[in-house]
């Protein structure tokens, strides 16, 4: 038996404009192009250039029968499926417990259109860019420029009719060799390994000493022979000795990220560019987030002339009704780039001023516990809003380009009261374990005690968690014989 009853509920709506700020807020900088075109493509009203200050939409309220269309839409249709809950830390809701999520990134890119897209990050002239674009084309699929600078000089001449030098090529080429991934265009290993260790930020005894085996031992090195290498650098510490060519054996000889048993990489490509000038950080937007549109003026006056007509028949409402809904979402998506823009800044500027002391030098050890609630709260927006913004952006850094989700971490205690990052603890888990007997590796449980006696306050299972998130394996897996 069917029946009739009334109930009453409490939801939330999008109007269309936020429906469309929402969709382009989460468009990583690599897809906003292609998003753009797209509208371009679709919407006659919206044209490529420089908004003039008397573009607006004369009014046509009399014609408006549009409203049918813009009926407004149920937020659950798009945060039901929200993936901020995956970025939730501690204090964001939820248990602490919670399984982390592989969240998404930035859009990748090639490794030849990562590293054209940070040639134009540096100051260059337009002669010094093709120089720049010739080499960056003369890179393998390993990340090394095999090719003689010379034969790359014959190739501008005939090709490009370009006369340079090898000595101003090579000036370029060095530039290039400071570009991500570390240790990017080299000429053979031993450049491409000194390159990576002098990149490295904490010049420690270790890290001189592996450069200085790279520099002036590289063929004993290769074959083995550390008692020579150690006669001829007069290395007196056996442990520095180890550590050094334990530096040199975790880098990457084959930064290009194609090889043998290697899956081709992909880069990210920065939605935010920062620099340091002596102390004072400078935050830019990627300029490919700022495209110039504006308001059709043919359509504009199109309009006008409609609203002035004497004419008031039905073609001519049906007429002035798709002229205005073009010229109505062609201001709705300058507005939602605009917003977009503002939102990405706001964010971003926030987490540089909570992780300030980290964005200066790099030091991992300097990043504070940081979660969603953190930033939200400092700009005043949702926490969904953060997450948008944070699940699928990066940052190109003096120190590298890192996604925006490298920054957030929850809080661990330590005996002293104060919170520490959880990335903190996963270094200090890390060193741990690389410095225990490996004939008789630590396991969970002592890898727990050692951390509390270090004043981390931190659970078995946590340690568990940390040590699966590292890649380490079980203390059995981890065992050696010497």
């Amino acid at each position: 038996m069917q029946k009739l009853t009334l109930s009453q509920s409490l939801s939330q709506k999008l109007s269309p404009q936020q429906i469309q700020f929402i969709k382009l807020l989460q468009v990583p900088t690599a897809e906003l192009d292609a998003r753009v075109e797209e509208e371009l493509e679709v919407n006659p009203a919206l044209e490529e250039g420089k908004e003039e200050p008397s573009d607006e939409i004369a009014s046509a309220d009399e014609y408006d029968d549009t409203s049918d269309a813009q009926d407004d839409i149920d937020i659950n249709d798009y945060l039901a499926e929200d993936d901020y809950a995956g970025y939730k830390m501690q204090g964001d809701g939820r248990g602490s417990d919670e399984e982390d999520r592989e969240m998404p990134i930035s859009a990748g890119s090639t490794l030849h259109e990562s590293l054209i897209n940070q040639l134009g990050y540096i100051k260059l002239d337009e002669r010094e860019t093709i120089l720049g674009k010739q080499l960056i084309g003369s890179i393998e699929s390993d990340g090394y420029i095999r090719r003689e600078l010379s034969a790359i000089v014959n190739d501008l001449a005939f090709a490009q009719n370009v006369e340079t030098d090898e000595e101003e090529l090579e000036s370029i080429l060095y530039k290039i060799q400071t570009f991500d991934p570390a240790g990017i265009a080299a000429r053979d290993l031993k450049e491409c390994l000194l390159i990576q260790l002098e990149r490295k930020t904490d010049h420690t005894p270790e890290v001189q000493l592996a450069i200085d085996i790279i520099s002036s031992c590289f063929d004993e090195f290769t074959k083995k022979h550390y008692d020579k290498i150690t006669r001829k650098l007069d290395v007196e510490d056996e442990e520095v000795l180890k550590e050094a060519v334990s530096t040199i054996t975790k880098l990457n000889p084959k930064p290009g990220g194609v090889g043998e048993g290697i899956v081709k990489t992909q880069y990210l490509m920065p939605d935010f560019i920062l620099t340091n000038t002596n102390g004072k950080l400078d935050l830019q937007l990627n300029s490919r987030n700022a495209p110039e549109l504006r308001i059709s003026r043919s359509y504009s006056d199109m309009l006008d002339s409609y609203q002035k007509s004497d004419k008031k028949d039905k073609k001519l409402k049906e007429t002035v009704s798709f002229v205005k809904q073009k010229l109505d979402a062609a201001k709705w998506f300058i507005d939602a780039i605009k917003q977009r823009q503002h939102t990405l800044l706001n964010t971003m500027n926030a987490i540089i001023e909570f992780q300030y002391d980290y964005f200066l030098d790099g030091d991992e050890s300097k990043l504070r516990p940081m979660i969603l609630k953190d930033i939200a709260e400092k700009i005043q927006m949702d926490i969904s809003t953060v997450s948008r913004v944070a699940n699928s952006k990066a940052i190109q850094t003096e120190f590298g380009i890192f996604p925006l989700k490298y920054f957030f971490s929850e809080g661990i205690s330590t005996e002293s009261g104060e919170d520490v990052s959880s990335r903190e603890v996963k270094n200090q888990l890390k060193q741990v374990i690389e410095g225990e007997d490996k004939r008789k590796p630590l396991s969970d449980d002592k890898l727990e005690k050692l951390l509390k006696e270090k004043g981390y306050n931190i659970a078995r299972r946590t340690v568990a968690k940390y040590r699966e998130q590292l890649g380490i394996p079980v203390a059995r897996l981890r065992k050696e014989l010497l």
